[in-house]
């Protein structure tokens, strides 16, 4: 079965999911030729190990404090906070709190 995403032109809602989000999954919001956007949610304590993406990519912290490491140096980030990684830059987080955090990945560099 395949998982629904958004399609274009629908609204959809990525507002902190509040109480929700003891028993919220990470999920993949949209996924198009060139972007994909997901939410991820992260029980404190958690880390995602280093990696790199295939093309730029912005992360978005809902709710919840998360440090992400780039390139080994630690940013700690709170509800509204944003940033941008660069294509291939190396990064790993850790959930400070429970989170939730919408990453933003742009396709273009994988698929040319």
């Amino acid at each position: 079965m395949a998982i629904p995403h958004a399609a274009p032109g629908e609204v959809f809602d990525v507002r902190p999911l509040g109480a929700a989000l003891k028993n919220a999954k990470t999920i993949t919001l949209i996924r198009a030729s060139h972007l994909e956007v997901l939410r991820i949610v992260l029980p404190a304590g958690k880390r995602v190990p280093e990696h790199r993406a295939p093309g730029e990519i912005t992360v978005l912290c809902v709710e919840g404090v998360i440090r992400l490491f780039i390139n080994g140096e630690p940013r700690t980030m709170h509800a509204g906070d944003m940033l941008l990684l660069n294509t291939g830059e190396a990064h790993a987080l850790e959930a400070l709190d429970d989170a939730s955090i919408i990453v933003t990945i742009h396709l273009a560099h994988e698929r040319q």
